[in-house]
């Protein structure tokens, strides 16, 4: 009995190792609504609040939230955010609700999210929790009739690389890491339980919408590809000054292998004369002179950043520019009718 149960034991922990990759983020339909009114109460400071759930199989279900409060700086943020995230779990346990930290939501403006600060996040919820995501909330980009929510995580090959510290171009090579692959982008799917469905059908029956949405033909998106426009020539700004980073680099390489050939040439030339006069050679490779120290690499994670960041905001602009000429064209053909 006791090989069987720890037999057991051993399969179910050889499973947990095994776990399958996460597929999909459920989220029930309250949590959203909790997200957005956060978000939109506070836009545009950027606020953040704590996902709780369960992780079943390759499905990661977000079935409560809170939000965390907004702190003067001259506080202590990181003990008072501590303390009040594990009261506001033990108040959520002792109520019988789902207390488990599956991750964090946080607004973000123009899509502006992928930043360093968000990476360290993610490594210090990995210390703890094996899979966790983070809920990304754009009330500026849903104010263009858009839901802008979704659930990103690290990709594990990224993961490696930052534990190690390591984004030269010769580690980036060798995991065949590019720009597109330190986030993950995981679907999201809404669920809510059978009486809230059954009372929104019953809604839908009884009360039909007769009040004409004239914002959707709203023509005006000037603000808002505005708004990306300038974020944009900024990231091309920030991603041109990594570049000279770069080419800063590649020059001092180049300077510096010339030095190690010339020095080299020298110290052969000087090894045959001593060959000659009957003495040792010397080492033609010295540690200590200045030429053979090796000239470190910058980081490529900034530059890796900002191209997702450029990515983010040329599909942001052709988004809302793709629906200003549906409009237009449909404007066009309603004026053509009358």
């Amino acid at each position: 009995m006791a090989n069987t149960t720890a037999r057991s034991f051993l399969q179910v922990a050889a499973t947990e190792e095994a776990a399958p990759p996460l597929r999909v983020v459920q989220i029930e339909g309250l949590v959203i609504l909790k997200i957005i009114k956060h978000c939109q109460e506070f836009s545009p400071a950027l606020v953040t609040g704590q996902l709780l759930g369960l992780d079943v199989g390759s499905v990661l279900e977000v079935t409560n939230c809170f939000p965390f409060p907004i702190r003067e700086e001259d506080e202590e943020v990181e003990a008072e955010g501590a303390n009040y995230q594990l009261e506001m779990m033990r108040c959520l346990r002792e109520v019988n609700v789902d207390n488990n930290t599956v991750g964090w939501y946080q607004s973000t403006l123009f899509g502006s999210f992928q930043t360093v600060e968000l990476i360290e996040t993610f490594m210090n919820y990995q210390e703890n929790i094996r899979r966790c995501v983070c809920i990304v909330y754009d009330p500026s980009r849903s104010n263009q009739g858009v839901l802008a929510l979704k659930a990103l995580k690290l990709s594990d090959s990224f993961m490696d690389l930052y534990k190690n510290n390591n984004f030269t171009g010769e580690k980036l090579r060798e995991k065949n890491l590019s720009w597109v692959d330190i986030f993950e982008e995981i679907p999201i799917k809404v669920s809510n339980s059978a009486l809230i469905s059954a009372f929104m059908t019953e809604l839908e029956t009884d009360t039909p919408v007769r009040q004409c949405d004239y914002e959707r033909l709203q023509l005006s998106t000037n603000p808002f590809l505005e708004r990306n426009v300038e974020f944009l020539i900024e990231c091309m700004d920030d991603l041109s000054m990594e570049q000279q980073k770069f080419q800063f680099y590649y020059r001092n390489l180049s300077r510096q292998q010339a030095q190690q050939q010339a020095w080299l040439q020298k110290r052969r030339t000087e090894n045959m004369s001593r060959k000659a006069a009957g003495e040792e050679p010397l080492p033609e490779e010295d540690p200590s002179n200045p030429v053979f120290k090796p000239i470190p690499e910058p980081s490529r994670l900034d530059s890796f950043l900002i191209t997702n960041q450029i990515s983010n905001y040329c599909n942001q602009i052709n988004g809302v520019a793709g629906q200003s000429f549906s409009r237009l064209y449909l404007m066009k053909a309603l004026h053509d009718e009358k």
